[in-house]
């Protein structure tokens, strides 16, 4: 942890950075598992949507 001490004596605490990294690019599988859940949370917010309607 870095840490700094002023004229009065206060200290400040740094977190840690951490290390950057670049990211890949999906592959077909994530592609395909990223697009299974769009269409369930489009799924369930249209369905909560459609029941708070019916309710009201």
């Amino acid at each position: 942890m870095y840490t700094t001490i002023n004229e009065s004596g206060i200290l400040n605490n740094y977190a840690n950075e951490p290390q950057m990294y670049r990211s890949t690019y999906p592959n077909k599988q994530e592609q395909r598992q990223y697009a299974v859940q769009g269409a369930f949370a489009t799924l369930l917010v249209t369905t909560l949507i459609l029941v708070a309607l019916g309710v009201s």
